[in-house]
């Protein structure tokens, strides 16, 4: 019975990985229209924003990375999650960095109802953390804190406005 019902949750846990990728691109889309899911399989992320900017002929592409979080958000890739766990290829598990995706979007359910939270972690603060993962309550700043995703790739601007929050 301990193999079925771990054969469950990892069945569930990958349901819900799909669903909130689909979750957080709706929400984007709401917020900056142009948003898409990314249909790479050896994609570091799993959602692009392209952007106008102001004066700019060409559009920002933000590379996103959507990230389940309940108590904690996980930097790490290149491992499967869900009922298939085990799978052999070439990918190594890696930490995002800004050479894989511009922001982690952590989706947090709040309290099984329809809502969410939304944590932007710029991936230019999990070099800076150089951890792993982190605990929610530890960066509480960042949740539904738009101006870290707009900004993400603002090397300078994140790492001011993260020191003025005291997060890093």
């Amino acid at each position: 019975m301990g193999n079925k019902n771990r054969a469950d949750k990892g069945k569930q846990a990958s349901i819900d990985g799909f669903a909130h990728e689909y979750i957080v691109a709706g929400i984007l889309m709401k917020k900056f229209q142009n948003v898409s899911l990314v249909d790479l399989p050896l994609s570091a992320y799993d959602i692009i924003i392209a952007r106008k900017i102001k004066g700019r002929e060409k559009e920002d592409i933000i590379r996103v990375q959507v990230k389940t979080a309940r108590k904690s958000i996980s930097f790490t890739g290149g491992t499967r999650g869900g009922v298939d766990r085990e799978y052999i290829s070439d990918v190594k598990i890696y930490t995002h960095s800004p050479k894989t995706s511009d922001v982690i979007v952590g989706i947090q359910p709040i309290n099984n109802s329809d809502g969410y939270n939304l944590y932007f972690v710029p991936t230019i603060l999990i070099k800076e953390w150089k951890t792993k993962s982190k605990a929610l309550n530890k960066i509480e700043k960042l949740k539904n804190n738009y101006d870290f995703l707009i900004n993400c790739k603002k090397h300078k601007y994140i790492l001011k406005k993260a020191r003025k929050l005291e997060i890093i």
